[in-house]
């Protein structure tokens, strides 16, 4: 059992309280393929930073941008106005220096200390006995049970790294208060009531470190390509407004041209016929006074009778107006008016209706699949067994009084809840003379009597005695519906605070909350309402969204 006893060798002192310590080294070489120069695919020689947080070999990089027009980060594409003037990053060439070294290490072939004649390539090295050890003199630590307990790491020449020079033990533990790595016995002096963690976990601690780099250096590049994209459709969704507007623009100056054009057309029309009444009341003035001078010089004769069959032949020989029966129109310019703006608003609403389509499209994307939850509907509602219909029925059904159970009014709510980003589902009204949807806070208070209002967390549209549709915005908005909606679209922006509905298949918009805040989670809010005689028997639907075309 001699051959087992710790082999004494002449300790260099190490630096306690730093981590270049050996254990770390078996992070190095994950860390040494975080170290490599994305152009030449090796490890970092005299490396740069780049302002967009990017690390290349000065020369590859400087190489790169010499045979290139442009300035650009060769791993995220980021463009600079200027060539940087490129520093070499000191701490990460120490950094890189030291992971080479321990590499250096690492790869030197470490030999048995018992063997004699010819030394063998050891196997493990033994922390206790601070030796190491080839196959053959390795099988008592893995047989004899006091040496199974010594520590055996992978082969290292330099052991003395490993072991404390204060109370020849291992180093086994890293002290989080101090920064340094210490041992059991350390713990009974200097560092007693330590914050202490064994390598193990300092090592696992230092993987979640670096994944924990790396996500976040892929959440920048996340965001770099979320923004990007995000600017490249800002600019076409710039563009199609610009051409929207331009539309626009040109149907008012158009309808501005063709109202001006009708009204001098109308203007020209109306000089004309006032031309012609004066030259026909003109004339009929020349022929009156010529009458009237013959009647003057009939008037001295004694003899009336013939006097009056005179004036009567005159009369009869010359058709006169009844001008109290003409009128000249003066207000015609109103009537034209009214059919130019009733002509743009049919314009304006064809390019509403095509925004709506477009914005339906863009939204559709975010649609879920909404199931109603039965813990939460009114003990008069019946839901189908698929969870996507309810309907208002005749006789109240003995279900528990949950919590979550509406007990007064005949609402139910989805099973999923949403607590950021976006969602959209529809719902089929067809048939029905009263519903309301809408979305509700998880919060809200489902007993008694319930106000419909953001206030109180829900955000929600209804229909009213067949025609009447309002917005429950506290107080309630009337809302104009051009067409009655069949399938209603419900859409939602977490983040934007916005809740929108839509008649999907007009693709006309009905009404948006906007600048709300949000807390908790939102889910989908639906009420039949009751049923009335053979009307609104209909259920409401669930529906798989159709997406526009």
């Amino acid at each position: 059992m001699a051959e087992f006893s710790p082999t004494k060798k002449k300790r260099r002192k190490t630096r306690r309280g730093s981590m270049d310590h050996p254990y770390m080294s078996s992070s190095s070489g994950s860390l040494i393929k975080e170290l490599q120069c994305s152009i030449c695919l090796d490890v970092f020689t005299d490396p740069v930073s780049t302002s967009c947080g990017h690390n290349f070999c000065k020369t590859c990089l400087n190489k790169c941008w010499d045979n290139s027009q442009t300035c650009n980060c060769p791993y995220c594409k980021e463009t600079f106005k200027h060539r940087p003037d490129l520093k070499i990053n000191t701490t990460l060439r120490e950094l890189v220096d030291h992971c080479k070294k321990h590499e250096v290490l690492k790869k030197a072939e470490v030999l048995c200390d018992v063997c004699e004649e010819r030394k063998l390539k050891a196997l493990k090295s033994c922390l206790v006995c601070q030796s190491s050890y080839c196959e053959t003199h390795l099988e008592t630590h893995l047989r004899v049970a006091g040496l199974k307990k010594h520590k055996l790491i992978n082969p290292v020449s330099n052991l003395e790294d490993y072991i404390c020079q204060k109370h020849e033990r291992p180093l086994e533990l890293f002290c989080r208060d101090d920064q340094t790595i210490v041992c059991v016995s350390c713990t009974d002096g200097d560092h007693k009531n330590h914050n202490t963690v064994s390598l193990e976990e300092t090592q696992l601690m230092i993987q979640d470190t670096q994944q924990m780099i790396q996500d976040r250096i892929k959440k920048i590049q996340d965001v770099k390509h979320s923004a990007e994209v995000r600017k490249i459709n800002t600019e076409r969704e710039k563009a199609a407004r610009v051409e929207l507007f331009t539309d626009l623009i040109r149907s008012i100056e158009r309808c501005q041209t063709e109202l001006l054009e009708m009204m001098e057309e109308q203007q020209k029309a109306a000089e004309k016929q006032e031309e012609e009444l004066i030259e026909e009341l003109e004339q009929e003035i020349t022929e009156l006074k010529m009458r009237n001078t013959e009647l003057e010089q009939l008037s001295h004769t004694e003899d009336h009778l013939h006097l009056l069959q005179i004036y009567s032949s005159l009369c009869s020989s010359r058709n006169t107006r009844n001008w109290s029966e003409i009128s000249v129109k003066t207000d015609e310019s109103l009537e034209t008016l009214r059919r130019a703006l009733t002509k743009l608003q049919d314009s304006l609403q064809e390019k509403l209706t095509q925004t709506v389509s477009t914005e339906l499209k863009r939204i559709q994307q975010y649609a879920v699949d909404v199931t109603l939850d039965p813990d939460t509907a009114h003990p008069d509602l019946i839901l189908s067994d698929d969870g996507k219909q309810v309907r208002d029925g005749d006789i109240r059904q003995k279900l528990p009084d949950k919590p979550e159970r509406f007990d007064r009014y005949s609402n139910v709510l989805g099973k999923e809840g949403f607590s950021s980003g976006r969602f959209y589902f529809e719902v089929q009204v067809k048939g029905k003379t009263d519903w309301t949807l809408g979305v509700a806070r998880e919060s809200i208070d489902r007993k008694g009597k319930i106000t419909l209002t953001p206030s109180n967390g829900y955000w929600t549209v209804w229909l009213r005695n067949e025609n009447e549709y309002w917005a429950c915005a506290g107080p309630r908005v009337s809302l104009c519906v051009r067409v009655k909606p069949q399938r209603v679209g419900v859409f939602v922006d977490y983040e934007e605070g916005l809740v929108s509905f839509y008649d999907v298949e007009s693709s006309s918009h009905l009404y948006s909350f906007t600048d709300q805040s949000f807390t908790g989670k939102l889910y989908p809010f639906f009420s039949p309402f009751l049923n009335a005689g053979d009307k609104n028997s209909t259920p409401l639907i669930i529906t798989p969204v159709k997406h526009n075309k």
